[in-house]
């Protein structure tokens, strides 16, 4: 019997690296982007060619508006994603680029994609070693939506959970590109930078964490940026 597994690839690197390693498993791969009201479409071109690089048997790109509510520097044009920060600034508070319940959101219309699939899991590219310091990335908060999905879906009910998968949560950003590298996840298909312009900013929280993980792990980001940090 085939493993399905439901990935929400969001175009960037830790969502690219997870679904590798779900492919790795042994899972048929049903990808699952989100059209959400964020900044740019660049990370949705990239999440296109992840799950083609990836082989997805099916590409879902889930149109959801939540830049409507406003309140994320994401979503909402008149507010501006920080840049700037120092690496060890990143993390200490909850920055503008948090979406509010995003991963709630998302992981509750994946629990719908996979039981219309079948699908036996969930993968999911969230951190909370190296990370902005969204509260949606906490261990606890996918062990509380694993118990919720456990009651909520017909599978659950049925003794046939299905299983929130974060393989990435404990590693830092230079863990998750060294196991990238060897599973040949395609990093150069993929986008970090807030701002979505021809050239990654590198100066934006995503930037900045990305940047430091490729620079800790001995390896160069093949992306192109508009700046780098002097310590890269």
């Amino acid at each position: 019997m085939v493993k399905k597994a439901v990935c929400l690839i969001s175009g960037g690197l830790d969502s690219c690296v997870t679904s590798f390693i779900a492919k790795s498993k042994g899972y048929e791969i049903y990808a699952l982007s989100f059209d959400y009201g964020q900044r740019h479409s660049k990370e949705i071109d990239c999440a296109e060619q992840i799950a083609s690089a990836v082989n997805a048997k099916k590409h879902v790109i889930f149109k959801l508006d939540i830049g409507q509510f406003g309140k994320s520097s994401l979503t909402d044009k008149k507010l501006t994603p920080e840049t700037g920060h120092k690496l060890e600034e990143i993390g200490k508070k909850i920055p503008s680029t948090y979406v509010p319940a995003r991963n709630t959101i998302f992981l509750s219309i994946a629990l719908a994609f996979a039981e219309t699939a079948d699908a036996d899991a969930i993968f999911i590219g969230a951190t909370s070693a190296d990370y902005s310091g969204y509260p949606d990335c906490r261990p606890e908060f996918f062990d509380a939506f694993q118990k919720m999905s456990d009651l909520a879906t017909k599978k659950g009910v049925n003794k046939e959970k299905i299983k929130i998968v974060t393989p990435l949560l404990h590693l830092s950003k230079a863990g998750i590109i060294k196991k990238g590298m060897k599973l040949n996840a395609p990093f150069e298909k993929t986008w970090s930078c807030y701002l979505g312009k021809d050239k990654a900013c590198g100066k934006c929280d995503s930037c900045l964490l990305r940047l430091k993980g490729f620079k800790q792990a001995g390896l160069k980001d093949k992306i192109k940026y508009k700046t780098l940090p002097e310590w890269y």
